[in-house]
């Protein structure tokens, strides 16, 4: 018997799975993980892989005239879900499946960036992933686009500044543009490497570090139960 494998798109060194990486370890599952920003090329379909994770990055989905390889994503994005396997984005992720979805991708009309809180819809209460899930909890994000919910997705999440937080389309396929995958020293790193854009939109850095101590535990029990559900479906 093979071993059962994933696809993971990642967009920048620090924009990794996470907290994902240990419930794949643990359900004997391997991520091969296609550094798409770094010139690794991206897979033309799906092929024999279990499912798909495309994760966040600075790129936007609008840019493909600069950074030719998210057409590829997107085109790999549309074959996993044509052939049923299970999708998850996060940041620029949800956002390449949004524009795959036929969905248009904007910039909001300001950053999103440190702990901002999430508010789930009705529709999340008998979600696959997010049943039983808090109906209202803080989470990291660290975005400036936005995009329309795609046509004959259900929303599942909005916080105060975005009506599209989360989304599902289909039975696998889903969509978050906030991060429920990361670890404090992701978020350290997270602060350290963006500072410039921290600086930029007048937000302390240190302060969202020193939030993660008070937000952080919550959200990786969330992040736990819905990502291992996910990982379920594989």
């Amino acid at each position: 018997m093979k071993n059962k494998y994933i696809y993971v798109l990642q967009h920048h060194p620090i924009e990794t799975i996470g907290a994902i990486a240990g419930l794949l370890q643990a359900a004997g599952i391997t991520a091969n993980v296609v550094r798409s920003d770094a010139g690794q090329a991206v897979p033309k379909e799906i092929g024999e892989a279990a499912g798909l994770i495309v994760m966040g990055g600075p790129q936007s989905v609008y840019e493909q005239d600069k950074f030719p390889y998210l057409t590829d994503e997107i085109r790999l994005i549309e074959d996993a879900m044509r052939r049923d396997r299970p999708v998850v984005g996060v940041c620029l992720g949800s956002q390449l499946i949004a524009a795959t979805l036929g969905a248009k991708v904007y910039p909001g009309r300001k950053k999103e960036l440190g702990w901002h809180r999430l508010t789930l819809t009705d529709t999340a209460r008998t979600d696959a992933l997010w049943k039983d899930v808090p109906r209202n909890f803080m989470a990291l994000h660290w975005h400036g686009d936005i995009f329309d919910l795609p046509r004959g997705a259900a929303l599942l999440a909005s916080s105060a500044q975005t009506a599209h937080q989360g989304f599902r389309y289909g039975r696998g396929t889903y969509g978050f543009l906030f991060h429920a995958e990361v670890t404090f020293p992701h978020v350290r790193t997270m602060v350290e490497t963006f500072a410039d854009e921290l600086s930029t939109a007048g937000l302390n850095g240190r302060a969202i570090t020193l939030n993660a101590h008070t937000h952080l535990p919550e959200l990786q029990k969330i992040g736990a139960t819905v990502f291992s559900r996910w990982v379920a479906m594989l």
